[in-house]
């Protein structure tokens, strides 16, 4: 590629992993130019993420992107929490994909870099990040790299750091990333069957460890898991397929037939967060801005659902049209989210590892209620799935009950009556595909969809963002907290800004 120092971008995604590449999207559905810059000059071949959760179906799915994920990943209808053998069922969620999606990150990562590529993104793989300067005055981000051709440098207006646990994105710009080192080792192996189980997801545990077996596209079965000898400060040697064998044999009593192994491994539960995801003009998302141990698959789409919620706000300040703070409400929102994710992942790795009597004990305790409490279970599956994220409110004012929610995909009528020959429904998700505000007016049936202010009828509705698109239409079946709404708008990530009920006190 040459040198091309004094190069201008408006935005340098550092790291092509998923996460960066539904930025890069995110972020050129925002009208924003973008360059992924990704070390690696081709795709690991090794998929260590698998899961994909329910609400980031959703974003997929609000972005038309969730077809090729749901043609091609194993469903999967329950979840466990902490390895518990009693599984959470995940049907009794209020969404259109009431499921985990089994399907390998490097596909995940095949699918997104298309859609990316689609979107216009510039993706350069082989180009390594060195370092980088910001310029508080010029309002710029000088970035360092080293690609295929020699060293070089460009200039961006903003620079987000995707680059993974050890991101050189975070300590270039001082960001402290405070937590624990490892105290407990996992391990995992994708590998071929003669006598698989059953069960899609097959979930076991007792005293001497606990494991999960899924099954993987392409004939291979994943399993992953932890034992009583994983536990200590120092990391155990490179695993062996006699090793897996021997260990699931122990927990369970069988080894499957398991043969020629695709890839076996470890991790550990380090914990760490960075203290700020944002820095001038350098931000951090996914696993630059948390690291956790893997339990429950919850790592990769929390670090998606980040650059959901940053994508349009850092597009709208590089446009110009963000109103004040919007930027900064990115750390605001999505801190708590990854305080909560570590505080859930340091949960389940105390009940896994709960191999004593008494650990025993609780984890029957705590499964039992499980089993037996449907409301508790949805709870844990709600927010193991992503589903029960909320922001909190502007400050200043009364809020709706729905403020900071996410949205569900509503079924709207735009005819407003239900008769025959009138207009489809049109789904919610499907409006917000170009990723605009959507004001929802549910006044009244109406004219569907019509661009400008709009509903701004002496309701008191607030200033709307540049680009908002109002929807006229009437609810064609009942929400959890949706009855006597009258008008919403809805972000382009999906939660509702703001929404005015007949009884209810409008934000001011």
């Amino acid at each position: 590629m040459g040198n091309r120092a004094g190069t201008e971008e408006e935005v340098i995604v550092v790291g092509g992993g998923p996460v960066g590449l539904w930025l890069a999207a995110e972020l050129r559905l925002g009208g924003v130019s973008v360059t992924v810059l990704e070390a690696r000059k081709v795709r690991g071949p090794h998929s260590r993420a698998l899961t994909v959760h329910p609400r980031t179906i959703e974003n997929l799915a609000f972005r038309g992107a969730a077809e090729p994920f749901l043609a091609e990943g194993v469903r999967i209808p329950r979840g466990h929490f902490g390895g518990l053998t009693e599984l959470m069922d995940f049907s009794a969620l209020e969404t259109p994909f009431p499921f985990t999606l089994a399907i390998p990150q490097t596909r995940t990562e095949e699918l997104l870099e298309a859609h990316a590529r689609a979107a216009g993104a510039r993706i350069l793989r082989g180009h390594q990040v060195t370092g980088l300067a910001q310029e508080a005055d010029a309002g710029r981000v000088t970035v360092r790299v080293t690609g295929p051709d020699g060293p070089y440098a460009l200039e961006a207006s903003y620079v987000v750091g995707c680059d993974g646990t050890r991101s050189t994105v975070r300590d270039a710009a001082g960001i402290d990333f405070p937590g624990s080192d490892a105290n407990v080792w996992g391990w995992l192996g994708d590998v071929v069957l003669d006598d698989p189980p059953a069960e899609v997801g097959l979930s076991v545990s007792g005293p001497r460890g606990g494991m999960l077996a899924v099954r993987l596209p392409g004939g291979v079965h994943r399993f992953v898991g932890v034992a009583p000898e994983g536990i200590g400060t120092t990391p155990p040697g490179e695993p062996t397929l006699e090793e897996l064998r021997a260990t699931v044999t122990g927990i369970i009593g069988r080894d499957f037939g398991m043969r020629d192994p695709v890839w076996l491994s470890r991790f550990g539960n380090a914990t760490r967060q960075a203290a700020r995801y944002r820095a001038g003009r350098v931000l951090l998302a996914g696993d630059a801005a948390h690291m956790h141990f893997p339990a429950g698959g919850v790592g990769l789409n929390v670090g998606l659902q980040d650059a959901t919620n940053l994508g349009w706000k850092l597009a709208a300040t590089v446009r110009g049209t963000a109103s004040a703070g919007l930027l900064d409400s990115y750390h605001d929102e999505r801190h708590p989210v990854g305080a909560e994710l570590l505080e859930s992942t340091r949960a389940q790795t105390a009940l896994m590892t709960a191999f004593s009597a008494e650990g025993q004990a609780l984890r029957a305790f705590i499964g039992g209620r499980i089993a037996s409490v449907p409301a508790f279970s949805k709870d844990l599956a709600e927010r193991l799935s992503g589903l029960a994220v909320a922001y909190p409110p502007a400050p200043g004012g009364a809020a709706h009950p729905l403020t900071g929610r996410r949205a569900p995909d509503l079924a709207l009528d735009p005819d407003g009556t239900g008769a025959e020959g009138a207009a489809e429904e049109v789904g919610l998700f499907t409006l917000l595909r170009e990723g605009r505000h959507v004001l929802l007016d549910l006044t009244e049936g109406g004219p569907g969809a019509a661009d400008g202010e709009g509903a701004a009828d002496g309701e008191g509705v607030p200033v709307l963002p540049s680009g908002t698109v109002t929807y006229r239409a009437r609810l064609v079946s009942a929400h959890p907290g949706w009855s006597g709404v009258r008008r919403a708008l809805v972000r382009p990530d999906g939660h509702v800004a703001w929404a005015f009920g007949a009884a209810l006190p409008a934000p001011r």
